[in-house]
């Protein structure tokens, strides 16, 4: 099946637009679409028992064309650029799907040892409220630290978009910011720990696809402090240990609104002894769904 990526961006002195990403080369959409819900209406509208991505394959496009690689820059009202995806009424995250997530949350940075190992073996998971969309940032925008941690680390993460009744109508990818020391100093704590000012960065564009290529993808992240690489390491969704039909499950049991994102957890925890810094640049990336990268900064 063909996957389908879609991105948002902003043209000077016009109103945001919604493309498809075909090679590197975005094709608007006929007629213009400024956002996902709006293409999900119309999907719903015009065909409601079509599935999103077949009916998006029958869609035009203009022929106006714009490259990729010039609208993936720092937001600047007076030129093109990339804008968040999506902009979602809320952003839950998922902790301990994989096993790399539950050493380092039961062992490394907490004190009380075993409640991960029950979470990560349990039916229920563990769901927590992550973010408003005036906490979201997009592509190439910042990222934050709270100004009270010392140690700050990226979670790069699977992200879903959920409709009206549970089901997936895109993925793309997530950096859940987690300060380690305050989770660890004490798992009541984990609000803090999640929920500040530019905590969850989302991007670059949607990836419309089946589940079977959702479960087997890789997702990097790459980690520069003044042009010199300080930490990479990846993942695969295949070892995400829960089923996302799992976590939909349960999230939806508390009424969340349509179009919310969930973020499936992490594979890929720094060592112990990394924070992040002002000034480093975080980049998530996989294959199917591009790079989001995003500049770290201190935030009140």
């Amino acid at each position: 099946m063909e996957n389908i990526r879609i991105v948002r961006y902003l043209m000077p002195g016009q109103a945001p637009k919604l493309g498809i990403n075909k090679a590197g080369v975005i094709h608007d959409f006929t007629p213009s679409i400024t956002s996902f819900q709006e293409l999900v209406q119309l999907a719903q509208k015009s065909q409601p028992t079509q599935a999103l991505l077949e009916f998006v394959q029958g869609l035009s496009t203009t022929p106006t064309k714009y490259n990729y690689q010039d609208l993936d820059c720092t937001p600047d009202g007076n030129k093109p650029h990339l804008l968040i995806p999506l902009e979602p009424p809320e952003v839950w995250g998922a902790g301990v799907t994989y096993e790399r997530s539950r050493v380092a949350r039961g062992v490394e940075e907490s004190a009380t040892v075993g409640i991960y190992d029950k979470v990560y073996e349990a039916e229920r998971p563990e769901l927590f409220f992550k973010a408003t969309p005036s906490r979201c940032v997009g592509p190439n925008q910042a990222s934050g630290i709270r100004a009270d941690s010392r140690w700050t680390v990226p979670e790069p993460e699977l992200g879903v978009v959920l409709g009206a009744q549970g089901e997936i109508l895109a993925y793309s990818l997530g950096n859940d910011m987690n300060a380690r020391d305050i989770e660890g100093e004490n798992p009541l704590y984990l609000p803090q720990a999640k929920i500040h000012r530019a905590c969850f960065s989302f991007g670059p564009g949607l990836l419309l696809t089946d589940l079977e290529t959702a479960r087997n993808m890789v997702i990097e992240c790459r980690i520069t402090r003044k042009n010199q690489e300080v930490f990479r390491a990846e993942t695969n969704t295949a070892r995400i240990h829960r089923p996302l039909t799992n976590m939909i499950e349960y999230l939806r049991r508390m009424d969340i609104p349509v179009f919310t994102v969930l973020s499936t957890g992490t594979g890929i925890v720094p060592p112990t002894e990394f924070a992040l810094e002002e000034g480093d640049v975080i980049e998530i990336s996989s294959p199917e769904i591009g790079v989001l990268r995003n500049p770290v900064t201190r935030v009140s």
